[in-house]
């Protein structure tokens, strides 16, 4: 509404007569109808709050997006409701003597009615002839604009650890192929030592095949999550993939002195998985665990069977992660460790993620640590396919 129309009607209004006087009302009840409806269209959020924290308007923008009911709210403070929003510091904010105008814009992040990011614009209500004098918020949603920021930045850690990748596996590749070469060579010559004396080293040079073999593989599959391929889902038994994995690092828990269980409730059925893949997600959880216990502990692998899910629970003893860290543990780069390369954790999100699954976890320090990965049952999985067709 012009204020200049509001200021004339006031100046005039003891010379209205009664019929002229009510076509003025019902003029400004409609402009004011026609801010009302416009207010309550747009996106943003509006709230009109006064010098001691008491909310006067909010329009339905506001109401969603601060989790509120204007009608149950109207003249409470505005304090005793948000109390996240850190409103002391937005209603301190008188205009300044000067006459210079004054506002106040930030950022804040709500975890209720769900997790957003807004924007919050707040101006100072002084103006002259006004009733009632406070602040006026204005709030904006701007969830999708750090979703796409966060996108952004994880698509470029992401082509940095293509090109690491592409270096290690040059550069690891080829004194790979001369030990799997002079292997070989010295197999041929063990065969020519007398009996007796053979067999402990082929025993042995056995194993280092063996060693250099899981390497190339753990490389092969390393430089497939990271440049992502659509895993070959088979129906394979989660359970059998383990014991392969732990019949692998068998050697390693006895040295490092772990102490490993498996617990496996009832019957697990099969699951729609990239044995290999999955493979190098149990050997690198398992190796993390091992890491995490330098002095000896427990491992303890626990199956569950959900209505959507199997889970695989990778339980640890070691020394856990600070609650400042678990949210960067799948980054790349990021490790706590003195060898470490902090690309295992990412490797495991991004095989996970590409079999359409989930992965928890917990922690506590000085008591230890829970990866619980979670796969689609394969019949689930089959459900949604028919459905979908």
């Amino acid at each position: 509404m012009a204020s200049g129309f509001f200021d004339r009607l006031v100046a005039r209004i003891d010379k209205l007569g009664p019929e002229s006087l009510q076509a003025q009302m019902l003029r400004l009840a409609r402009e004011r109808g026609f801010l009302e409806t416009i207010f309550q269209t747009i996106q943003e959020g509006v709230l009109v709050i006064d010098n001691e924290g008491r909310l006067l308007y909010a329009n339905r923008a506001a109401e969603k997006l601060a989790g509120f009911d204007f009608a149950r709210t109207k003249g409470r403070s505005i304090l005793r409701f948000l109390r996240e929003w850190d409103w002391e510091h937005l209603l301190d904010m008188p205009a300044t003597d000067s006459g210079w105008a004054r506002m106040v814009t930030r950022e804040i992040e709500i975890s209720y009615p769900e997790h957003r990011f807004i924007s919050v614009y707040a101006a100072p209500l002084d103006e002259p002839g006004l009733a009632e004098k406070g602040v006026l918020v204005i709030l904006r949603d701007v969830t999708r604009d750090r979703k796409q920021e966060a996108s952004a930045l994880e698509s470029e850690r992401s082509n940095a650890v293509k090109l690491l990748a592409a270096g290690v596996a040059h550069e690891i590749g080829n004194p790979l192929n001369a030990l799997n070469i002079h292997l070989q060579l010295l197999s041929r010559a063990l065969r020519e030592l007398p009996d007796g004396t053979r067999e402990p080293l082929e025993d042995l040079a056995g194993v280092a095949r063996t060693e250099v073999e899981r390497l190339d593989t753990i490389i092969t599959q390393f430089l497939r999550a990271i440049r992502p391929t659509k895993p070959v889902l088979l129906p394979e038994r989660p359970t059998e993939v383990l014991q392969e994995t732990l019949k692998l690092l068998k050697t390693e828990f006895e040295n490092r002195r772990i102490a490993v269980s498996v617990d496996i409730p009832g019957e697990v059925p099969t699951v729609h998985l990239d044995r290999a893949q999955i493979k190098q997600v149990f050997f690198n959880l398992i190796k993390n665990a091992l890491e995490a216990m330098p002095d000896g502990g427990a491992l303890k692998v626990v199956f569950g069977v959900g209505d959507v899910y199997v889970d695989i629970s990778f339980i640890d003893t070691g020394k856990g992660i600070a609650a400042d860290e678990l949210s960067r543990v799948f980054e790349p780069y990021h490790t706590t460790k003195d060898n470490g390369n902090g690309l295992g954790l990412m490797i495991v999100q991004r095989i996970i993620e590409e079999h359409g699954g989930e992965i928890e976890l917990t922690s506590k320090l000085e008591e230890g640590t829970c990866f619980k990965i979670r796969l689609p049952r394969s019949e689930r999985r089959v459900r949604m396919l028919k459905t979908g067709t």
